[in-house]
């Protein structure tokens, strides 16, 4: 091979190694086909998730070109706990997004929103959501073997949690303290705070990872919001905007 080739060839893999990867977002719209999550006032958690994912989405695709959305689901299907983890590792995502509805076993629900992430749960509510939100693995043909005996309503399961040492720990609590900014900036929603707590779906990620509880199905004014066309829009702007400032923060940290 003669100096030029062997120059050109250089200049073209040069190149190629300059070129940026797309930035890859996994939106999770949790629960889905057979599986409603929790119910309250006529309303599904499984259709408000799906609602704020998609327009949460739409919203990254028309505004962020740089990056690639990916959705664990976009309609009403079934897709089970390991297998929405294994979607945003399949395709190397830099962040994944889950999104949920909470509920309480009172009649009557508080109001609020948090953001979780994977962590030691001391407090008992958080225990409690981190329960409620991975029960829908028994829904799942041989749960027990797929998840290595994991029991999601004995507090024996959990301890393995204390014992996982999260790498991605700071930029997780980075967007999940964004994200409640943004809750309270703009769709005037009441902070609840950032948490952590033992779920499934985050523990089998390998990128930073929230789980979001958009609000209460079972308090009325809540559902009332979550099923509205304002309240789903302000929710997705919510979670876009703490999105841009994160990624954003990404590129001055570097």
């Amino acid at each position: 091979m003669n100096y030029e080739k062997r120059y050109l060839l250089t200049f073209l893999l040069l190149a190629c190694s300059l070129v940026a990867m797309p930035y890859t977002l996994v939106i999770d719209a949790g629960h889905g086909g057979k599986d409603p999550g929790a119910m309250g006032n006529g309303a599904k958690e499984k259709n408000i998730n799906l609602a704020v994912a998609l327009a949460l989405g739409k919203l990254v695709e028309q505004n962020c070109k740089d990056v690639q959305v990916v959705y664990t689901r976009k309609t009403d299907v079934f897709v089970e706990l390991n297998e929405r983890a294994n979607i945003a590792n399949r395709n190397k995502a830099d962040l994944f997004i889950s999104i949920h509805t909470n509920a309480t076993a009172a009649k009557v629900g508080p109001q609020g929103t948090e953001t979780y992430t994977l962590g030691m749960h001391r407090a008992a509510d958080n225990l409690a959501v981190a329960k409620r939100e991975n029960s829908v693995i028994t829904l799942e043909a041989g749960y027990e073997q797929k998840y290595e005996g994991f029991d999601p309503n004995a507090i024996e399961s959990y301890i393995i949690f204390d014992l996982i040492a999260d790498k991605n720990m700071e930029s997780s609590v980075r967007l999940a303290d964004l994200i409640q900014k943004q809750f309270r900036s703009t769709a005037g929603r009441k902070d609840k705070g950032v948490h952590q707590a033992g779920f499934l779906v985050l523990r089998a990620t390998s990128m930073p990872s929230v789980l979001i509880e958009l609000g209460y199905i079972n308090n009325a004014g809540e559902a009332a919001y979550l099923t509205s066309t304002a309240g789903v829009n302000a929710l997705a702007k919510s979670i876009y905007n703490a999105f841009v400032a994160y990624k954003k923060s990404l590129t001055i940290d570097h």
